[in-house]
């Protein structure tokens, strides 16, 4: 379908607003004369920005959009403004990630202002999503999952929360930041062995928190393990829990092979995630380093 007539309608919208701010300037300020010039103009880039977005021209939807959101704001129309703002951040998200970061960062700030943190956290995991998928800038990603997960805890949104947290600690382990992976694995796994509804996912949250201290130390682990069976005594019953004591015999032992088969038997029946995989890979190179070392 050919949608470049809606370009040239959108052009025209814009042209016609632009004129319309221009002419509303002056004495009309003084007297409060503007504001409804105003109006029609953030309405005028609201509608060329839709037609736009059908021409699929995304840069110039952004940019419409952030022209009706600033027009809202100087009418202190904060709510509007930060729609605005947010229908421009979705537009540039196809066309320019940081435009789009900066149009959801100041959506984020009036919507902080205004008290609306579960609103704010929100756009927070779309800006962690966006340096995720498109710029691919991990540390950005964890500040942003972090702050969603402080908003929501500050709602009550305990649940909302943990997802957010389970992200940071997935990308703190991949950056061998195992320590603060640990904690939240922890502090996860308790909170979930507590509730009727999440018990059964306690074993994973402690199984991740294990391999991350296998990472480290091979005691600690061990130990780690230990106090994880006291706690929630079902963790002693899980394969993921069996697995973990296989592994710590085989890295005691020096066994790369007793290592190797006890993870095939494990994914043969339930299979595990790249995250898991990658953290049994480094432990199975710490075997192979040290064996090497003994040579």
């Amino acid at each position: 379908m050919d949608n470049s007539g809606k370009e040239k309608e959108a052009l025209a919208l814009i042209a016609e607003a632009d004129k319309k701010m221009k002419s509303s300037r002056g004495f009309g300020m003084l007297f409060g004369g503007s504001s409804r010039k105003y109006e029609e103009a953030c309405d005028m880039y609201v509608r060329a920005a839709n037609m736009f977005k059908m021409a699929k021209n995304w840069s110039a939807a952004g940019n419409a959009f952030s022209q009706a959101a600033h027009l809202h704001l100087q009418m202190d129309n904060k709510l509007d403004g930060a729609i605005n703002l947010l229908d421009a951040g979705n537009a540039f998200k196809k066309a320019d990630p940081q435009e789009a970061i900066n149009c959801l960062n100041q959506a984020i700030e009036i919507y902080t202002d205004m008290g609306r943190f579960t609103i704010a956290a929100k756009h927070h995991i779309s800006i962690a999503e966006i340096y995720e998928s498109e710029l691919l800038d991990v540390d950005k990603a964890i500040a942003h999952y972090e702050q969603a997960a402080d908003y929501y805890k500050g709602e009550e949104s305990n649940s909302a929360a943990n997802k957010c947290l389970l992200k940071v600690a997935t990308y703190a382990a991949q950056l061998e930041q195992y320590q603060k992976a640990i904690e939240i694995y922890e502090q996860i796994g308790t909170y979930a062995m507590d509730s009727v509804l999440l018990k059964y996912g306690a074993k994973d949250h402690f199984f991740k928190a294990a391999l991350c201290h296998f990472c480290v130390d091979m005691l600690n682990a061990r130990l780690s393990v230990q106090r994880y069976e006291e706690m929630f005594p079902a963790f002693s019953d899980a394969r993921e829990c069996k697995l973990v004591k296989k592994l710590l015999d085989a890295y005691e032992e020096q066994d790369v092979d007793a290592f190797t088969d006890a993870v095939k038997d494990f994914d043969s029946i339930s299979r595990l995630d790249q995250w898991n995989t990658t953290m049994l890979l480094r432990i199975k190179k710490q075997i192979q380093d040290d064996e090497s070392d003994l040579r």
